[in-house]
Order: C-alpha cells, then structure tokens, then sequence
C-alpha cells in the first residue's frame, strides 16, 4: 500500500516553513520530506517530528549558492574539499532527524572540464559520502532532473544514474526515482519502475507537464501506485508538486491513502 510524505518545501507554503509540520499532521501525513533543513537548528525539526510523531523520510545535502543557479556539486572537479565539508553536516543534521535517507545534488555541469572529469569526481565524492553514511545506516541518493527544469544537470537520465551506481559500486547507494522528471525525460514509467526496482531507494511524484498534484497530468498514478507495490517498494513516496490552489484543497487524491 503506498504510503505519502509531504515535501514541505513546495507544500503547506501558505504559511511559514516551521509550521508546516502541524498542517501536515493535520492533514494525515506520517512522514515529510523537504529540500534543506540547514536554515533552521536540527534540534528544531526533531522536536516538530517528536511532537507530531512523524518520520523525516529525506531531505538534501547542502547545495552550494542555490540562488545564484547551483544545484549540488558532487560531480564537480575542483569542489571536492566543500564537498567532504558538505557531508559532514548532512550526517550530522541526519543524525539528529533520524533521517536514513540523503539526496547528494550532483550539479551544473562545468565547460572548464570534461565529461569524463566529471564522472571521476562524481564516482569518488559519491563513494566518500555513501562510506560515511553508512557508518550510521544511512542511504545515499542520486537523483536525475530533467533538462526542461535544470538545463545541464550532471544526470538527467534513469538508466545513466544507475550505471553510476553500479560503478559506484556501495550498497547504501540508491536511485531517487521522481517520477515527474523520469517522464519527462524517459517515460515508458512502468517497465522503468519495474527494472529499476532492484536500486530505487525513494519515489517522488508530480504531474506532467505542470508539475501539480498527481492526478490531472500525463501519468496514470493509480496504475503506478499498483506497479510500486508489484515491484515491492515499501517506502515512502514524497509528495514533490505545486499544488494548483491551497494545499489543502488539493489533497482529495490523497485521502483515500493516508
């Protein structure tokens, strides 16, 4: 049975990020996700999951200037340094959340550099951090972003993100598979969802092409829904979309689930 977290960075945004944990108690969730918790102190957040009695199914590591157009730099040569930096406050952050599950943004590709330098940064950061996770239990994620919404991102699709894996070449690195961004990008999302089953480590949704609740757009969410438990995924499914109106109002297709 498919099981919902709520992303607090793109839902409940009508009021401020902190109180989003009580709205999304309210509204049945048992588990939330967001992009980066670095803005507030950890012991914050672990008090609004205590007191709620949620689980934090994922968050991201740091990455980089955010607003000035960066998305991770994990696959960047050059950044290594910041990049070690960066994990060491993720485990920390994951620690105090009892969060199990870490994206690490792989960036902007750089012209300075090749594709192949890229790749090598990319393999070495990522073994790093998945070794320091898994000292503490924690999964390490890998995400392909569709080129439509990040014009040179590192990864873009499934299959390639999964032959980094394999080269990768840890047991706590998994496919973060959003499956907004797989139909953009690859479609045909049952067999994907099926043969990616064996390294998928956390799902996403949203609708294509407006990236609003999962119900109005290309994909067939109930069938999917059914094609994840096929494929015996058991973990959470986070709830990554704008909503179209108010949260709230948006939340009919959930009900049925929480």
């Amino acid at each position: 049975m498919a099981k919902f977290a709520a992303n607090l960075t793109m839902l409940f945004t009508e009021v401020p990020f902190i109180e989003r944990f009580t709205h999304a108690h309210d509204a049945g969730f048992k588990a939330v996700e967001y992009l980066f918790p670095y803005a507030f102190d950890a012991k914050e957040l672990a008090g609004e999951l205590e007191r709620f009695d949620m689980e934090q199914a994922l968050f991201n590591m740091p990455p980089g200037n955010w607003d000035a157009g960066e998305r991770g730099f994990a696959a960047i040569p050059g950044r290594e340094d910041e990049f070690k930096a960066s994990v060491e406050t993720a485990v920390k952050y994951a620690l105090v959340l009892n969060c199990k599950k870490v994206h690490a943004m792989s960036g902007i590709v750089n012209a300075d550099f090749s594709y192949e330098q890229h790749v090598a940064t990319f393999i070495s950061n990522i073994r790093y951090a998945a070794d320091a996770f898994a000292k503490h239990g924690i999964e390490l994620l890998i995400e392909p972003l569709n080129t439509r919404d990040v014009p040179g991102y590192f990864i873009a699709h499934q299959r390639d993100a999964i032959e980094l894996i394999k080269q990768v070449d840890r047991p706590n690195v998994k496919l973060q598979l959003d499956l907004y961004h797989a139909q953009i990008m690859d479609g045909d999302l049952t067999t994907l969802i099926r043969d990616l089953a064996d390294y998928t480590g956390h799902i996403q949704i949203a609708s294509v092409p407006d990236r609003h609740e999962p119900f109005d757009g290309e994909q067939n969410y109930p069938h999917l829904f059914n094609v994840l438990d096929e494929s015996g995924y058991q973990g959470w499914i986070g709830c990554e979309y704008n909503p179209r109106g108010t949260t709230v109002e948006g939340l009919v297709w959930v009900k049925p689930y929480l």
